[in-house]
């Protein structure tokens, strides 16, 4: 079996310049997306939420940039690492919020005092129950 061959290209049609500056990919928005979908993945911890949903947010930024200036492809691939990267931020910050307002609540400081002093296992369940009744009210 044989195949056709080429045609001569003649010379002034224009060649494909391999450096002309655009990339055919974008490491930034790859890891954007990867990052960004750990974070929402995560955001209940604060390395997965916080750390991974601000890496992401930046990486975004950086390849959506470099998208839209010509020098890299996947600019919605940019933007969509960085919004679910700052969707993993922000509900990791309300989680972190949240926990601190609970920690320094009266009634865990009450609660952490009874554990403290309890003797056995059926005075921490009673400091249990006190604390569900204090949160509870």
């Amino acid at each position: 079996m044989s195949y056709p061959e080429h045609p001569a290209t003649p010379g002034n049609a224009p060649q494909p310049q391999h450096g002309s500056g655009v990339r055919r990919t974008n490491p930034m928005a790859v890891a954007a997306l990867v990052l960004g979908i750990l974070a929402v993945l995560l955001f209940w911890t604060v390395v997965g939420g916080a750390l991974l949903g601000l890496l992401a947010l930046i990486f975004g930024i950086i390849g959506a940039r470099k998208a839209r200036g010509g020098q890299a492809p996947r600019r919605v691939m940019s933007i969509v690492g960085a919004v679910l990267g700052a969707l993993g931020l922000v509900a990791s910050v309300v989680i972190i919020a949240i926990g601190a307002s609970i920690l320094n609540s009266d009634e865990f400081k009450d609660f952490d005092d009874c554990v403290q002093h309890a003797d056995s296992q059926s005075e921490r369940d009673a400091c249990a129950d006190d604390f569900e009744q204090d949160v509870n009210n």
